[in-house]
């Protein structure tokens, strides 16, 4: 492995932990980690989420390079719109559930993480892509770059988690200030939700009007 290609890869790894911690992804895990009892757990649903975004953008990244083609924009912003629903929907179960006193045990953790992963690197396919199609020479070289980008999400999630659920893990036996918090998070889910969307279809112009 020559010098260049290592250098790319660092920079793929180091991007991969600053792309991890944008608004729309931690506000998404948040509702996670509001929702579990165990830092463990916490900790878990962030690396589940870096795996479910590596996956999709391996799989479609594979594609689109393979066959030396990219999403049209119209596409791309339809995908992030998907962002914008899930998030609002995030944020109206994490009410609901706390309402109900309904926590997540077990693998739904996990899965639900991985789900969210899947969405948000469905959505950023398009950026992420015409990224490495810029930056390396072969299939090959794209695939790994992929992969190492994951392997920073994943780190960067890990390391965020960890933390964002020390606060709802301190605060468990406090039932009222554990409540609220919950609440915050999916006050926050929803209300970035809609702004999501207000700025991919209005300001962005993929709404028509």
């Amino acid at each position: 492995m020559d010098a260049s290609l290592l250098s790319l890869l660092v920079i793929g790894f180091l991007l991969g932990i600053k792309h991890a911690i944008e608004p729309d992804h931690v506000i998404a895990v948040s509702t996670i980690a509001s929702r579990t009892r165990s830092l463990w757990k916490s900790s878990l649903a962030g690396v589940y989420w870096g795996i479910g975004h590596t996956a999709t953008l391996v799989l479609g990244g594979t594609l689109l390079l393979l066959f030396n083609t990219t999403i049209t924009n119209q596409w791309a912003m339809s995908l992030e719109l998907i962002v914008g629903c899930m998030l609002i929907f995030l944020g109206i179960k994490t009410l609901v559930m706390k309402k109900q006193k309904t926590e997540m045990k077990g693998n739904r953790t996990y899965i639900q993480s991985g789900f969210i992963g899947f969405v948000h690197g469905l959505a950023g396919s398009a950026a992420m892509i015409l990224l490495t199609m810029s930056t390396v020479e072969t299939l090959w070289q794209g695939v790994v770059y992929i992969l190492i980008f994951g392997f920073g999400t994943c780190a960067g999630m890990l390391c965020f988690t960890t933390v964002l659920g020390i606060p709802f893990i301190a605060t468990k036996r406090q039932l009222s200030l554990n409540k609220r918090l919950t609440q915050l998070t999916g006050i926050l889910s929803v209300g970035f939700g809609f702004f999501y969307i207000y700025e991919i279809g209005v300001t962005g112009g993929l709404f028509p009007f």
